[in-house]
């Protein structure tokens, strides 16, 4: 299961340009033990992560192992993309009047901090892990399929801070709204029980950029779009007429969470210092 996720977190970046991926390598951390032990572990991870490599055409070409105090592992990936490079999808290609589609829920760094503590559901655990667990390729295709030029994988700086890449590369403005964004069950809980990820509240200082519209803050999800994910969705731009066809398309696919969570606008006269806004619901 870790290398699964392991691969997929580092796959995502290419998902969600649109790269083909090509190779990886590996950089796994074991902690010292009896050999028989520490190879064993060795295995299992490589055995999830190549499992999940496979699946999307990449091929593992090496890479390197260490000793150290904590299991590790990370993959630096390639892949090909068209010459003229523009298949690709960049942070930059938002359009005004487009609609924002996740397609995964948003939740696992309070989660993961809780489960240490034993303070989370063994069933919110596993539906965490399985949401982690499933590959954007299929998620990434589908956005391109209606129209999709925008898209970014929502990962350590956690939705606020990806949406807040994608709207400034991009020169406009963008609003969220707060009752259409996927959660995993549990996470609120866990977020209110005072569970953060370490890099929750370095990933809050993008709230000097966010205007929040009355009530907005005092709203239970609002703490967790700084929530970082590991292995998370993809964000992307759509256009409004074809939201609901895609949202059926990626439901079909697998993505039951994917959802409409906000819109592009053109830029304000205080774009440039908080081209984010968000509400408490869609107006």
């Amino acid at each position: 299961i870790f290398g699964r996720i392991a691969a997929n977190h580092a796959l995502s970046d290419l998902h969600a340009m649109g790269a083909q991926p090509h190779s990886a390598l590996a950089i796994a951390t074991i902690p010292p033990g009896l050999d028989e032990k520490t190879g064993e572990l060795l295995f299992q991870l490589m055995s999830g992560a190549l499992q999940t490599l496979r699946e999307s055409g990449c091929v593992l070409v090496g890479g390197h192992t260490a000793e150290g105090q904590e299991l590790g592992l990370g993959f630096a990936v390639n892949g090909f993309a068209d010459e003229t490079l523009a298949s690709l999808t960049r942070k930059s290609g938002l359009r005004t009047g487009e609609v924002l589609i996740l397609t995964k829920p948003i939740g696992v760094g309070t989660l993961l901090v809780a489960r240490e503590a034993l303070a989370a559901s063994g069933r919110d655990i596993e539906a965490a892990l399985a949401c982690m667990m499933q590959s954007n390729l299929a998620a990434a295709q589908c956005l391109r399929r209606f129209g999709a030029r925008a898209c970014t994988d929502v990962t350590g700086f956690g939705l606020a801070g990806h949406l807040l890449e994608m709207v400034r590369a991009s020169g406009l403005e963008a609003s969220i709204w707060l009752d259409s964004v996927p959660v995993l069950s549990g996470s609120i809980d866990c977020l209110q029980a005072g569970w953060r990820s370490s890099l929750h509240d370095g990933n809050s200082r993008v709230r000097a950029a966010i205007t929040t519209a009355d009530s907005a803050e005092a709203d239970p999800r609002f703490a967790l779009l700084f929530d970082p994910q590991t292995s998370g969705g993809l964000v992307a731009g759509v256009a409004a007429e074809a939201a609901q066809d895609c949202l059926v398309a990626l439901r079909e696919a697998g993505y039951r969470s994917a959802a409409v969570i906000g819109e592009v606008r053109a830029a304000g006269s205080d774009a440039a210092l908080t081209p984010l806004r968000v509400e408490p619901r869609q107006r």
